[in-house]
């Protein structure tokens, strides 16, 4: 948190802070050695921009910079702080100044109040005094070889305790350390080292334009407290306010809710941090091992391995302290964003404790913001290794004396076997999702993957999916079946292993609706597609989204409508019957139709089998599909008619209606073969 706290100008910890309108904040005393002259009538130089950054800009909210004053400014500096920061001379403060802010090079122009114009950040004033006192209890020595004594100074800009033996040997007060201040490690600079009492800092704040007049109200329009007197009479009378008590818990409430996001972010670093250490020494150890291993193997060789042997040994430690870098560095990397995160995080908190509203909504929204960009910066994939601790290199020892002088290692491997992720594999219905991923990704990239499945009967394996996706889907399998299930990748080098095998089992029954892509254009579905209706006089027809081609399946057809002169037909077809004609009429449907008194089976536009017994309002019709025996039964309001075996009844098959305006009828699925079925 000691980077929330210090100054950008001065580098040490707040004193007297004030807010500038872009949200940082800056010492008073360093604000007046920032201040710019700027000639009459001008804007600060390249301060015109873009105002889509700072809505603060569109608004009648401070009369301190002008219409102009709203991009990036830039000063000629002739001073330099410690911290680095350039800073000017103090000059003489009138309406014809700008100050610009040290950290987003923001320029505003002051007016006729100058500084007094902005407001005081008490909230930071109130978390710095809390900071240097719980810094300055039993504060020892922090360069003492041993038995650190009780510490005398603490230079502000490098955050070190001294005792005086080591301030005058490791911080002479002279050379580049000369401008370093240096406090006493219980004085605390707020308030020109006068710790300030905790009352004074929850003091409400009073309003700059009306100095009697408490905060009572915030303007949303210009994000800031104003008191009675800003509406009554002021330029936020038409603005859109709101009670003062009820924005600050809002704020804190937002605040807090974005804190969450970069915790958790916080929490994976640390973890991922631990796991990038363990690397360094799983790295260490195996590259031990692996350079034990090549040793081994070149000793075994004759004399003519001896002078390779060394370069070997060269691309083993340029591999090893190439993964060592890596890791090193995103160990830097990554704890340098944590560790500002982290100190954000202390600071919100901080300010979160703080019970001046009017304070709190002067730095809410920046740090809202603050800390909601923090949370996108750990962007996916930030906190993963970007090498593995494995050394993906493999020597060759079959060569022929010949060619041992060309003896190199072998980079190129196959990919190792995919882990299917049980957790993601599924079946619905006759369909099976299968998942996969890859535990160790090889140093040839992995160009795609390979998924083959039996037949259900555990007979031989065929490719249903080659491609680089990680899921697949695969459609019309058998009901009540069960399929095993592998998958293998592969790359420039060759095909790797295959994965464990899992058993995937299709759903016992078929539970479907009518399809609307297959049906005639006169075909109605409604009742989520299970409720089928027709706009014309003539038969057309209708396939249900099930495809069959192993097993035995049972559904029924409840007739909703019928007024005993049409004649609907029953059965199943392939996928390329006519839609236009009743069903049964063509070679790739069979089916049984009905009238009010009698039925017959047709295939083909070949009559056969005629039965009595007919339908009307409120029948059943149920079409038991055995592709085992290669027959048909239907069931009329429960009464058995087959079973028929039709001829070249093998291959897919899919239930299939036909029917005219006459007739509404509604699917019923997922049913059990009736149990007075009769097999003849």
């Amino acid at each position: 948190m000691d980077e929330e706290l210090k100054c950008p100008v001065c580098g040490s910890l707040f004193k007297d802070p004030i807010l500038l309108p872009c949200s940082h904040n800056v010492c008073l005393a360093c604000a007046r050695n920032i201040i710019v002259q700027t000639p009459e009538g001008e804007t600060p130089p390249h301060s015109r921009a873009s105002n889509s950054d700072y809505d603060y800009l569109d608004m009648d909210k401070m009369s301190m910079y002008s219409e102009t004053d709203s991009g990036y400014g830039s000063y000629t500096p002739c001073l330099k702080s410690p911290n680095g920061v350039r800073v000017f001379p103090p000059t003489l403060v009138h309406r014809h100044c700008s100050i610009t802010c040290p950290l987003c090079h923001r320029s505003v122009s002051l007016d006729e109040r100058g500084l007094r114009g902005f407001p005081r950040n008490r909230l930071l004033e109130a978390i710095v005094s809390r900071y240097q006192q719980s810094r300055s209890v039993n504060v020892k020595c922090q360069l003492c070889d041993r038995n650190p004594v009780d510490a005398t100074v603490m230079c502000e800009q490098c955050d070190v305790f001294y005792c005086t033996p080591c301030q005058q040997r490791c911080h002479p007060s002279r050379g580049p350390l000369a401008k370093h201040r240096l406090v006493p490690p219980t004085q605390s600079p707020v308030a020109g080292g006068q710790q300030m009492p905790a009352a004074t800092l929850r003091k409400q704040g009073t309003c700059a334009d009306h100095d009697t007049m408490n905060f009572s109200m915030y303007c949303v329009n210009c994000k800031t407290p104003v008191c009675m007197k800003c509406l009554e009479g002021g330029k936020h009378g038409s603005h859109d306010v709101k009670p003062l008590a009820g924005m600050w818990k809002q704020h804190k409430c937002q605040l807090s809710q974005a804190l969450n996001g970069v915790s958790d972010k916080a929490k994976d670093a640390k973890e991922f941090l631990v796991q990038l250490k363990n690397m360094l020494q799983q790295i260490q150890e195996n590259g031990v091992e692996f350079e034990a291993c090549l040793v081994a193997q070149c000793d075994a060789l004759i004399e003519a391995l001896t002078r390779q042997k060394a370069k070997l040994l060269t691309k083993v430690t340029k591999e090893r302290e190439y993964k060592l870098k890596v890791v090193r560095d995103q160990i830097t990397h990554c704890t340098m964003k944590l560790r500002q995160t982290t100190g954000m995080m202390e600071y919100c908190l901080e300010v979160i404790k703080e019970n001046d509203p009017s304070g709190f909504l002067q730095i809410s929204d920046a740090l809202i913001k603050r800390v909601t960009s923090s949370q996108d910066q750990w962007v996916k994939g930030a906190l993963e290794p970007k090498v593995g601790p494995e050394f993906d290199l493999t020597l060759n020892t079959d060569p022929l004396l010949q060619t041992l002088i060309q003896l190199d290692f072998v980079q190129s491997k196959v990919p190792p076997a995919p882990l299917l992720q049980l957790e993601k594999c599924c079946t619905r219905n006759n369909s099976a999702t299968l998942a996969w991923r890859v535990s160790v990704f090889p140093s040839n990239p992995i160009e795609g993957y390979v998924l083959e499945l039996d037949d259900g009967n555990g007979g031989q394996y065929r490719e249903v999916y080659v491609g680089k996706e990680t899921v697949c889907t695969v459609d019309g399998l058998h009901f009540n079946s069960s399929y095993n299930a592998r998958v293998k990748a592969y790359n420039s080098t060759g095909v790797g292993p295959y994965s464990k095998t899992v058993v995937l089992k299709t759903s016992d029954v078929a539970w479907f609706t009518f399809d609307p892509a297959s049906a005639h254009r006169d075909i109605v579905l409604t009742n989520e597609n299970q409720t089928v209706s027709c706009n014309s006089y003539d038969d057309r027809v209708v396939l249900g989204t099930a495809a069959f081609s192993k097993g035995v399946h049972y559904w029924e057809l409840m007739v909703d409508r019928y007024d005993n002169h049409p004649d609907p037909a029953f059965g199943v077809a392939r996928i390329n019957t006519m839609k236009d004609m009743m069903l049964g009429k063509d070679d790739k449907a069979w089916a049984m139709y009905v009238d009010n008194n009698r039925s017959w089976f047709m295939h083909n536009n070949s009559h056969t089998n005629r039965a009595e017994g007919g339908i009307s309002k409120g029948a059943t019709v149920g079409i038991l599909l055995d592709l085992n025996k290669h027959t048909v039964t239907f069931f009329i309001n429960k009464q058995q008619h087959g079973p028929v075996a039709f001829e070249n009844l093998e291959g897919v098959f899919m239930p299939a209606v036909s029917i005219n305006r006459n007739v509404q009828v509604t699917l019923l699925t997922g049913m059990e073969v009736p149990k007075n079925f009769k097999q003849q």
